[in-house]
């Protein structure tokens, strides 16, 4: 059996995924195999002896201790693409909302009230204010080619938009759904000169934090419209205070407001609606549950933040996993191990990621405790799991 705490309320249709027979599901459990959570922030939390693995319903995951984990042998899951299309309408709708000053009109409309039947003729001579351009011939760039990246670009070139995208990490499934129509620039300065709307779908890490500040603010269009329902650390919020007094920037559109942002004038804050639709909670959630499941039982990992991806059929009668350091020497010792005691290697699987590495050894005979000792005390080693 399984312990698998909740952390977030998590659709029905993710905790399906945990069957009665293997697992016990609840949101009190103190030393459990597995998390599953939304946005719940773990950083202050105490991360269990027995947790081996979390699984974060959604793309994002600065609410999880990823550097702690992973030290710990926790691998952490997420689920990049589930909630794409829900990000994607809203990135659509926000386009929309920073031309046509709609929602400037809404508040307008409202002090209408109590007017009567001159209410007519006032919108018909107060709707002036509220001119705003089309989308249908601007140029918009796309600074992040992710799931919702390349979704936004197609859909704002059906739109009759010109698009040029930037990602120097396209993966080849992001390229496959690219449309063909879609400029790529060769850098981001590229798009900060030439476009009309800029949209960011990057994560926020060092290397992206203020992406969005005085200088790069200074090489943009006049009149530049930015929309951000990545993160709000990817703009300087005082630097954007003064780009949108100079009216450099038109409007911004975020769905990550802060108290400073939300003085601004001419920004529309959305309360972080990105990912609020049934079907994408519902998407997250069976995709967060399956992957822990498949982790736990098999011991195969898919889109994680900390270890590389390595999947595949079980055979034989036992299978070892082991997560470790991508140092030289590791696959001998492991191998010597089992030759030291006459067992068989039927299959073999090592993957890395950067600093971190996972193997998969299905092996043919008793794996039996002291060969499990001996794999946790080779240096680098960060969990052995031993899977019958």
């Amino acid at each position: 059996m399984f312990d698998v705490l909740t952390l977030n309320k998590i659709a029905p249709q993710g905790l399906d995924k945990f069957s009665a027979e293997k697992y016990t599901v609840t949101d009190t459990c103190e030393n459990p195999d597995g998390i599953i959570l939304r946005s719940f922030s773990m950083h202050d939390m105490e991360l269990p002896a027995n947790l081996k693995a979390v699984a974060r319903a959604g793309a994002g995951v600065n609410n999880i201790p990823i550097d702690a984990c992973t030290e710990k042998g926790i691998v952490v899951f997420n689920t990049p693409g589930a909630n794409a299309n829900a990000v994607k309408e809203l990135v659509i709708a926000g386009l929309l909302l920073a031309s046509r000053n709609i929602t400037g009109g809404i508040e307008w409309a409202k002090t209408l009230i109590g007017k009567g039947a001159e209410v007519p003729k006032l919108v018909e001579k107060g709707k002036g204010q509220f001119v705003g351009p089309e989308l249908k011939g601007k140029k918009l760039g796309v600074i992040g080619l992710g799931a919702i990246g390349v979704m936004v670009a197609n859909t704002a070139h059906n739109l009759g938009m010109d698009v040029i995208g930037y990602d120097p990490y396209l993966t080849i499934d992001s390229a496959w759904h690219l449309s063909r129509s879609i400029i790529k620039a060769k850098d981001m300065n590229e798009i900060f000169a030439t476009c009309d709307y800029i949209t960011l779908h990057v994560p926020l890490n060092d290397s992206t934090k203020n992406m969005i500040n005085s200088d790069t603010l200074k090489t943009m269009k006049d009149g530049v419209r930015i929309l951000n329902f990545s993160r709000g650390g990817l703009v300087n919020a005082s630097h954007l205070a003064t780009a949108i007094e100079e009216k450099k920037v038109a409007c911004y559109v975020t769905d990550f407001p802060d108290e400073t942002v939300l003085t601004m004038d001419n920004v529309i804050a959305i309360p972080h609606l990105g990912a609020s639709t049934p079907e994408s909670e519902e998407n997250c959630a069976e995709m967060a549950a399956q992957e822990l499941v498949d982790y736990l039982e098999n011991g195969n990992i898919t889109n994680s933040v900390n270890f590389p991806s390595c999947s595949v059929d079980r055979e034989g009668d036992v299978r070892v996993t082991i997560l470790h350091q991508n140092v030289p020497t590791m696959l001998s010792q492991f191998s010597a191990l089992f030759a030291e005691k006459q067992l068989n290697i039927l299959n073999m699987m090592n993957k890395n990621k950067k600093e971190t590495a996972y193997t998969i050894m299905d092996i043919s005979g008793a794996v039996d405790d002291d060969i499990e000792e001996k794999l946790q005390k080779i240096e680098g080693v960060l969990r052995v799991r031993v899977l019958r």
